[in-house]
């Protein structure tokens, strides 16, 4: 079985004046190719030191955290950044589209980032686009488009290079029921081809969609679940 993820003994301690912050006190699990997790928890549980650490924005403390076989604690700033760029794609809540692109153009950003565009690249591009529904609105500006389709370019640009996982960090907190279910059968559907999809939800209507729920309490794993009475959308 293959890892997307594999943390070990994760810790994260932040040091504020004379006071030790430890937001995650060694936090361990795998998260194989293909699941589909919800990571859940109060506030000051460590969910979003946790995210930040899966999304390689920051270091752990202590212990390990491997993506494919490469372990991100022991990387360099340059190592780190290359990671977060190529190996993991991002759904934020905001959508953090640019407004001045295209749908098409918002899907190659990442690309650009690389200082690569070539024409398959391009045509993978468009085949997002097509996959996540928005085959009609290549030409759209941001402004143009409903919460739900924002988020659907954000999803399409989280796969434009192939990513070892979606983190998915609270998508579909700005939308409306109707597009909540809209968007959690996309992510259904994805998950479906393989897709891995660690999704950080403080809402248990969307991680009953998951196959697995971890709930964080005091930077630690409380609990990890394999969801059996899973939502699946038809």
């Amino acid at each position: 079985m293959k890892l997307a993820a594999k943390l070990e003994d994760l810790t994260k301690h932040y040091v504020l004046k004379s006071e030790t912050v430890r937001a995650l006190r060694g936090v361990s699990f795998d998260v194989p190719e293909g699941d589909y997790v919800a990571i859940m928890g109060p506030s000051g549980s460590g969910k979003s030191t946790l995210l930040n650490l899966l999304g390689c924005l920051d270091r752990p403390t202590s212990g390990a955290m491997y993506l494919g076989d490469a372990n991100v604690a022991k990387m360099n700033d340059n190592q780190l950044s290359y990671t977060r760029a190529t190996r993991i794609g991002f759904v934020f809540q905001s959508y953090n589209l640019i407004q001045q692109l295209t749908v098409v153009e918002n899907i190659e950003v990442p690309l650009y980032y690389q200082g690569r565009l070539s024409k398959s690249d391009r045509a993978r591009c468009l085949e997002l686009a097509e996959m996540v529904g928005l085959k009609e609105r290549l030409g759209h500006r941001p402004a143009q488009l409903s919460g739900g389709q924002q988020q659907r370019v954000a999803i399409a640009r989280s796969l434009v290079n192939d990513p070892y996982f979606i983190l998915a960090d609270e998508p579909t907190g700005n939308l409306d029921t109707v597009t909540t279910e809209e968007i959690l059968r996309l992510f259904e559907n994805l998950n479906q081809l393989g897709k891995t999809i660690i999704l950080v939800t403080h809402e248990d209507e969307v991680s009953a969609h998951a196959k697995r729920v971890i709930r964080l309490r005091d930077g630690l794993v409380q609990t990890d679940t394999r969801n059996k009475n899973r939502i699946v959308l038809n």
